[in-house]
């Protein structure tokens, strides 16, 4: 991405899209006052965050007993009824289904490749499903203090032995397939990305034609083999990113406000809520709802605007599909493929 002497004033910068994860299949309902368990509470969560101002919702579901879903149906059950109570809201269903384990000494781990895949045929379709490349660990407990831990599941040496070992399965037979039948479904993949070798790889997806579509993912800065907070990482992140890409900023427990606050001052866009963070400081909770607001507040104080759902999409691109690679690379800004026998450095198709 480039940075132009005037990429810093707000009347130039994207409006603000605030992607909001409430539901934090990983704790219990004794985790926090916040925790939504019934169909009807989970919808209003959705409805509260939307009116505090955030435009894209991160779909985990609940059942009964307060537990991660795993079953499909309770999803489809979820995204009828969000989509007549949010309806203009981008909705984004978690490609993980739920990586919490089914008791405390339970290896927490994500779902097979053929239950992810049929995660293309919910019904009715959301807007957006995530997507993670490459195999990596996701020990969640790597960067987390034990303030961060306090009075919540995480404190339980049980659940830290079932979630210190997790890893996201995401082989190219498991992405390859799951993009092709997401393209098919007309659903956009949403990558989610633990550092540059990851973005590296959807770059060559993009290349091979692989994916044929805009980019819009998330920088996932959680530690345990993804990024951490170092801003100096993060900048490289964003300086390897296509000028086209649409970015997201996403951190873990109290690292998600200051990562943010860099975000909407450069631009880029922010992700919050309590799969991610508990805490407004150590021993304060904060409610989803709690860290919309902050951020729209954050904004506000830069001059920057705050995107409702129509512009979401817009800015997203919901529904748009390229027909190549070579459209998929002009669209993104991206230096065209070598053709047979051309030398030199590859630079963008003048106009």
């Amino acid at each position: 991405m480039q940075f132009l002497d005037d990429s810093l004033l707000p009347e130039n910068q994207e409006k603000l899209v605030i992607q909001v994860a409430p539901y934090g299949p990983q704790f219990t309902t004794a985790d926090s006052d916040d925790i939504a368990v019934s169909m009807d509470a989970q919808i209003q969560k959705a409805v509260d965050c939307w009116n505090a101002g955030a435009s894209v919702l991160h779909v985990h579901v609940r059942e009964e007993d307060g537990k991660g879903s795993k079953r499909l149906s309770k999803f489809n059950e979820m995204l009828e009824r969000l989509r007549h109570a949010v309806p203009e809201m981008v909705l984004q269903v978690g490609g993980s289904i739920s990586f919490a384990p089914e008791g405390d000494a339970s290896a927490a781990q994500w779902l097979s490749h053929d239950t992810r895949h049929m995660l293309a045929e919910l019904a009715p379709k959301p807007d957006q499903v995530t997507i993670a490349i490459n195999n990596a660990q996701m020990n969640i407990f790597e960067l987390l203090s034990p303030e961060d831990c306090e009075g919540t599941i995480l404190a339980n040496p049980k659940a830290r032995l079932a979630y210190q070992d997790m890893s996201t399965d995401a082989t190219p037979s498991f992405y390859i397939e799951h993009l092709k039948r997401l393209q098919k479904a007309g659903i956009q993949p949403h990558f989610m990305l633990g550092g540059v070798s990851q973005l590296e790889t959807v770059k060559r997806l993009i290349r091979r034609g692989d994916y044929c579509g805009p980019l819009v993912l998330n920088y996932v800065a959680i530690g345990g083999g993804a990024a951490g907070p170092d801003p100096f990482h993060m900048m490289e992140f964003i300086r390897q990113c296509p000028d086209g890409a649409v970015l997201t900023i996403e951190g873990i427990m109290r690292n998600v406000a200051p990562m943010n606050a860099m975000a909407i001052a450069l631009g880029m866009h922010v992700r919050v809520g309590i799969e991610d963070n508990l805490w407004r400081r150590a021993g304060e909770r904060m409610s989803s709802v709690e860290q919309v607001e902050q951020m729209v507040r954050m904004a506000r104080e830069l001059g920057r605007d705050i995107a409702n759902g129509r512009e979401a999409r817009s800015i997203y691109q919901i529904g748009v599909h390229y027909n190549s690679a070579d459209e998929t690379l002009a669209k993104l800004g991206m230096p065209p493929n070598r053709q047979r026998g051309q030398r030199g450095h590859m630079l963008l198709a003048a106009e």
